[in-house]
Order: C-alpha cells, then structure tokens, then sequence
C-alpha cells in the first residue's frame, strides 16, 4: 500500500490545502465547470454578466468539492481494499474524516453563498445535486447502472447555468443534462475497467464487471453516440448558430480517439482516454459554444 508510511501523520497546517486539492482532484472540474458555463451562453445565445459568471464559477467549484469529499469519506472502505486506490489521502492517512468532513462543510458554504445570489429557483433545487452526490457511491455496492446516476449527478452543471441566468427551466437545459449524464456514464464505464477484476472479488458493481470488458466499451460507445444526438439536439432547441455543430463535430473526432485509444488491460491506456480525451472535449465542446455566440 503506498502511503503507509504516512498513515500517523496526516496533514497539518499549510500543509492540508495541497492534500485537499489532490483529494478532490481539483484538475477534473474540468468535467463539469465548461458545460455550467455552456449552459449559461446559450440560455440567451449570449454573455450573461461577468458577476454571474463569477457566482456560477463559485457555485461549481464548492459543488465539484463537496461531491469528491463525501465520495472519498462514503468510498474510503472500499478504497483501502483496492490496491489501486489505497494511496489515496484516507486510507493512506494523509488526511483525517474530520479534515475531510470539515472540508465538505466549508464546499458546501461556499455552494450556498453562490447560490443565494443567483435567481431563486437555484436556491430551491440546490438539495437535489447534493442528494445525488450522497446516493452516488452506495450505488455502485447495488446496481451496475451506478454510472448513469454519477453521469446525472455531474450532468447537472448545465442546468444549473441555464437557471442563473434564465431563473427558468427550458428543454434545452434538460436535453443538456441528459447529453452530459451520458457522456460521463460513458468514460466512466471506460474507467472501471482499471478495476473490473477487484470489482468483481470485492462485489463492487459496474458494467465492465457485469457484462465483461468488450461489451462494456459497446456499451460505453453507444453511450457517447447518445450523448452527441442530444447535444445536437440541445442545440437546435436552443437557437445555436453554425459554430456550436462544428464544435461538436470536433468532440466527435475526439470521443472517436478515445474508443481507439482504450485498451482493456493497458492502465496507461485507460488512463489517457478517461482523462485527457475527455477534458480536451469538454472544453472543445465550450469553444463552440463560445464562438457561436459571438456570431450569433
């Protein structure tokens, strides 16, 4: 186990806020952060003011990190029986439950002050992403379909965007969250397949442990062709000109580089298509967005 020799000495001082940002992975907000932002341009085919902006960035930050502390304290028995993850800042000691917890209090502060400036109906729906964010992790002990709820649970983002500027539900906003849910339940299949043996031993649930590695990247793959059919859907409902298509032509090539790129058995393989395809095409697919609105 990495970090065993760290387990009597967790974090103090200065010290805690590298810890806590490597726990959280602070790096991967870029799968949700670009898609709030999208939802927000195209909630009026233009730039919202750069204050609400600022408070969506706020309320997505604090939101990312709530949802990776309470993984991390509800996973952190599983994660000490997996070999892969034992290192992590728990199980390995380096930080404590009461940090983790203390943390996940201040994210959540930080989510609601964000939120109680945005147009009340964020105000009201604030529990349901945070409901997601706790039944997430039991899910994976029960059903395979565990990631579908952790796509709806980060899927969200868009919506949230659309409702700070709009303060209004539209079917773009949904069309958004459904397209998204199933781009990560996607790269998420992808992703248990690093642990699809331990899974299985331990009676972990996931689709590359229940149907095996093949199927699961079919399924994975159909996942993504799903995920591209209600972008472009979202986007006519929305009024997109031109450039958000060929934005989301563009995060078809790199969906396409990540199926080609994955092997099962190859972790250094897996690991490059889950992180570095994936952040490449949230963020290409907000370019679009971007420049769609500047000549709309």
């Amino acid at each position: 186990m990495t970090g065993g020799s760290q387990a009597a000495r967790p974090a103090s001082g200065l010290a805690i806020v590298p810890a806590l940002l490597g726990m959280v992975r602070f790096q991967h907000t870029v799968f949700a952060l670009p898609f709030a932002f999208a939802g927000a341009l195209m909630a009026t085919n233009a730039w919202p003011p750069l204050s609400t902006l600022g408070w969506i960035l706020l309320a997505m930050v604090g939101a990312r990190s709530l949802a990776m502390a309470l993984n991390r304290l509800i996973d952190r028995g599983i994660d000490a029986a997996n070999p892969r993850t034992a290192g992590r800042h728990l199980p390995s000691g380096r930080l404590t439950t009461g940090q983790v917890w203390a943390f996940a209090a201040v994210s959540l502060a930080a989510m609601l002050g964000a939120v109680s400036q945005l147009p009340a109906l964020t105000w009201w729906l604030w529990p349901v992403p945070v409901a997601l964010f706790v039944v997430y992790p039991y899910t994976k002990r029960v059903t395979w379909a565990c990631h579908l709820v952790l796509g709806l649970s980060i899927g969200i983002a868009p919506i949230g965007g659309w409702i700070a500027v709009t303060g209004q539900f539209a079917l773009a906003p949904v069309l958004l969250w459904l397209a998204v849910a199933a781009w990560i339940a996607g790269f998420d299949v992808i992703y248990a397949l690093l642990d699809v043996e331990h899974d299985r031993a331990a009676g972990i649930h996931s689709i590359p442990a229940r149907f095996g590695e093949a199927t699961a990247l079919r399924m994975a793959a159909s996942l993504h062709a799903v995920a591209l059919a209600l972008f472009a859907w979202a986007g006519a409902a929305a009024g997109m000109a031109w450039p958000y298509y060929a934005g989301l032509a563009l995060c078809l090539l790199v969906l396409a580089w990540e199926h080609v790129t994955v092997r099962p058995g190859d972790d250094a393989r897996i690991q490059s298509a889950f992180g570095t395809a994936n952040g490449v095409m949230a963020l290409v697919f907000l370019a679009g967005v971007i420049v769609a609105v500047g000549v709309a």
